[in-house]
């Protein structure tokens, strides 16, 4: 639908005299860049530019487009009284659907139709203030019309609130996945496995597709309290999503059974709908369960292959893979804990124990930073700041034995934020198999300020995990 748009009479004078002071902006900004005195003076009228900006929009002076804006499978139609060349200017899109053109009617699903005054105001401003439910439809409208800025930032938002636990997890999920924004679907996918304990209780859960089951059902790096959790979660999912029958037995073939002690194994077997429907497609997984479980580790490598995923444990948080630890003031000085964890997940080794110490340094000065003593008389070079250290955690076994042959250990250290009464891991950093510590730990992080987001009231908390990691001794004869 094609109209002339409307004009107000003596508005081109307002008009203009916005445009000549962009003008006068622009070119005290290039004397001053240019210099000649030594000490410039600058003339900054960004926020008067802002206003007048403002004003044309809400009162459409010299307006020579008209957007309608109609939301979609209703007649509620929105007028925006715009100029072509602000418009123009941040969208390709507009310049190709104003061409010759002075009124166009634009469909729009509802959701858009309701934030599209603070769409059309950033291409005035330049800014905008997001809430979490627009995030959505400002995000697909900036897409829909080339705006990339705005699309951009909309997505550093989502990201920094799904850190932060605020947004809505699931849903921007499946959102980036529909519009191809990789680097919001892996936010996503990380916070979601970071936090599926916490998801798996929300009413998120029931609105996981199979596509986003499988790809969580295939981390290592989950983090909940056991491999049980997530069995009774997938139970629940499987409960309202009904599947079909394929889905459903390719989820619960992603259950690491061998992580499962055998008394609650018998439970399951027992009691579970979900094994009662689809118990013969996980039969074979089980019965390895049971082996692993009744035999030595040692000796069960000596037949199977254990350097699958099924034998890996994830990110635990019951007492036996860890431990929690809360640190207070963390940037006063250095501190130190222990505790144990369970040998391996195999029932052969339940009862056996090892024992671990960790050291936490706030300011801890790698060699090329600490003291040098220029020569034999004591004179020192200038000490190296404590503020030119970082943050260090070493996490060393207390004794060396027999017990651990064929395992290595993986450590995991998470660092919790609260967020509405719930602490959610903002934060994870793995240890290297061979190594005792995290390179990169807090590598980033002030802990010198309250309000830093590793902080939950002045206090660091991490959450200690080790992970035993079998390793095939002997191939399986053929």
């Amino acid at each position: 639908m094609l109209r002339k748009g409307h004009r107000k009479p003596g508005s081109w004078g307002s008009f203009w005299a916005t445009l000549a002071l962009v003008g006068l902006v622009t070119r005290a900004a290039q004397r001053a860049d240019v210099g000649g005195e030594a000490a410039g003076t600058s003339i900054n009228h960004s926020q008067m530019l802002l206003q007048r900006l403002q004003d044309l929009l809400r009162q459409g002076n010299a307006s020579d487009v008209v957007l309608r804006v109609q939301a979609v499978g209703t007649d509620e139609v929105r007028a925006f009284h715009t100029h072509r060349l602000l418009l123009e200017l941040h969208s390709e899109l507009f310049r190709e659907l104003l061409s010759n053109q002075s009124e166009v009617l634009l469909q729009e699903p509802r959701d858009c139709t309701a934030v599209f005054d603070k769409f059309i105001r950033y291409l005035y401003c330049g800014e905008l203030t997001v809430l979490l439910a627009q995030a959505i439809p400002l995000h697909r409208l900036a897409t829909k019309y080339r705006v990339a800025s705005l699309q951009r930032g909309v997505a550093d938002y989502m990201r920094a609130h799904l850190a932060g636990g605020a947004g809505p997890a699931v849903g921007w999920y499946h959102y980036a996945v529909s519009t191809g924004d990789e680097a919001l679907r892996e936010s996503c996918l990380q916070f979601l496995a970071w936090n599926l304990s916490a998801v798996a209780g929300s009413a998120e859960w029931s609105a996981v597709s199979p596509e986003l089951l499988a790809q969580l059902l295939q981390r290592s790096d989950l983090v909940l309290q056991d491999e049980l959790e997530l069995f009774h979660a997938l139970e629940a999912w499987l409960g309202r999503a009904r599947p079909p029958p394929t889905v459903a037995e390719k989820a619960l073939r992603a259950i690491r059974y061998p992580m499962i002690p055998p008394a609650q194994l018998f439970q399951l077997q027992a009691r579970s709908a979900a094994l009662a429907r689809h118990g013969p497609a996980v039969a074979d997984l089980l019965l390895q369960a049971y082996q692993f479980h009744a035999a030595s580790p040692l000796h069960y490598a000596k037949f199977f292959h254990v350097n699958s995923s099924a034998f890996l444990p994830r990110n635990y948080l019951a007492p036996a893979w860890g431990a929690p630890w809360v640190i207070n003031n963390p940037a006063r000085d250095d501190r130190s804990t222990s505790f144990q964890t369970q040998l391996g997940p195999s029932g052969h080794d339940a009862g056996r124990r090892i024992t671990w110490n960790v050291l936490f340094s706030p300011r801890w000065l790698p060699v090329s930073l600490r003291p040098v003593y220029a020569d034999a008389a004591g004179t020192a070079l200038p000490a190296a700041r404590p503020e030119d250290g970082r943050p260090r955690l070493v996490v060393t076994p207390a004794s060396s034995g027999g017990d651990a042959a064929g395992v290595s250990f993986q450590k995991t250290v998470l660092v919790g934020a609260r967020h509405q009464g719930r602490l959610l891991v903002r934060h994870a950093y793995s240890f290297h198999q061979s190594s005792e510590e995290a390179g990169d730990f807090l590598a980033h992080a002030d802990l010198q300020r309250r309000n830093s987001e590793y902080l939950v009231e002045n206090a660091l908390h991490l959450h200690l995990i080790v992970k035993p990691v079998y390793h095939t001794l002997i191939r399986t004869p053929s």
